[in-house]
């Protein structure tokens, strides 16, 4: 992780961005204080859009007992 002040970010903006594109971070401060942290965005289809298979649980079936229970019931 590199660490740089808004000046040097500025004057030098390439070096870190040269930098977060190779997979490194950067934190930013400006008078002293952490203002931003500049991060390597990541490739590839996020986590939600990927084709999921389905969950499959052993035992019974959920929809199978209550109509088995509505049935009883009638």
């Amino acid at each position: 992780m590199r660490e740089a002040t808004f000046t040097e970010l500025r004057n030098h903006a390439k070096d870190y961005f040269d930098a977060v594109e190779a997979g490194d971070t950067v934190r930013v401060s400006r008078n002293g204080k952490l203002i931003a942290e500049i991060v390597p965005v990541r490739s590839g289809i996020p986590s939600w859009k990927r084709p999921a298979s389905p969950l499959t649980v052993k035992g019974l079936s959920l929809g199978r007992e209550v109509l088995s229970d509505r049935e009883e019931s009638a």
